[in-house]
Parts: C-alpha cells; structure tokens; sequence
C-alpha cells in the first residue's frame, strides 16, 4: 500500500453526543480509493485498507457477523 496522504480528513465514530478523547476510531477516505483508519490514542499508526474490502466489512457488521466479538468471554473458555 501506499505511504497514507497528509491532508486526510478524519471522521470520529463515537457515539452521538461522547465527549471526551476516547478511545474511539477515526476513518478517512483517501484517494485512489483506499481507507484509512486510527485509534484517537494512537494517530500515528494508520490502517489502511481498500474501499472496496471496507465495503465488506461494514455490511458483515451491518448483517450482524461480528457480534460475538461484542460478547464478554465465557469464564473458563
């Protein structure tokens, strides 16, 4: 991939009406197509990734194929 734009404009996901720093992820949409993406307490390390794969994911979050990452682990598993 290439070296991440320095003029990106970051979006914060946080829950409406968060205050705070976070921690939250940032999302910028670059050019030629790729996504970028950091935690709030980390800026300089960015993921990025194509649209296209970032498409994918939000609809696999969307359709609910990531939610047992949201449950708290079963003890003794």
């Amino acid at each position: 991939m290439p070296d991440q734009p320095v003029a990106l404009t970051w979006t914060r996901a946080a829950p409406e009406g968060a205050e705070g720093p976070g921690p939250w992820i940032e999302i910028a949409f670059g050019p030629e197509g790729l996504v970028h993406l950091r935690e709030t307490g980390d800026p300089g390390t960015v993921v990025t990734t194509t649209a296209q794969k970032w498409e994918a994911f939000t609809k696999g979050v969307m359709a609910g194929e990531f939610d047992h990452f949201a449950e708290p682990p079963t003890p003794g598993t």
